[in-house]
């Protein structure tokens, strides 16, 4: 079951949403909470590829990695997103055509960690966070 069910509408057809999923260089510009991107493999977004970043703000950081479980580009992206202490997280990404706009949903469910004891918590800041994320990959994508 997922922790979090967000989605949203956007003005652009869905390749173009999916190419800044596919970027790795814009991944902190449009997930809420990553600082930064410190390095990433070359054949992201591909199954087995991995993206390591920093999440947090100012001195609290913490580095650990996103890997790409399943890609079906343009429709869909599974990741396990690793977050140290706080746990792993199993997100889905799923773009669905409708003319010229896309609808995207994230679900996002806590695998393991602190995050997954404590579900119900995770669940509204999963829910909030996401919802300002798929905000910033709408302004992306229509900018």
């Amino acid at each position: 079951m997922p922790v979090a069910e967000n989605e949203i509408v956007v003005a652009v057809p869905r390749e173009r949403v999916f190419a800044i999923l596919a970027d790795p260089d814009r991944y902190a510009e449009w997930l809420v909470g990553t600082a930064r991107v410190r390095d990433a493999d070359a054949a992201w977004p591909a199954p087995g590829a991995r993206l390591h970043h920093s999440i947090g703000a100012g001195a609290v950081t913490l580095d650990d990695s996103t890997e790409v479980l399943e890609c079906d580009a343009p429709e869909r992206l599974l990741l396990l997103a690793r977050l140290g202490p706080l746990g792993s997280f199993r997100v889905e990404l799923v773009l669905r055509a409708d003319g010229e706009t896309t609808h995207v949903t994230m679900h996002e469910a806590a695998v393991d960690g602190v995050s997954k004891l404590a579900e119900p918590v995770t669940g509204a800041v999963v829910g909030l966070r996401n919802a300002m994320s798929l905000g910033r990959l709408k302004e992306l994508a229509e900018s």
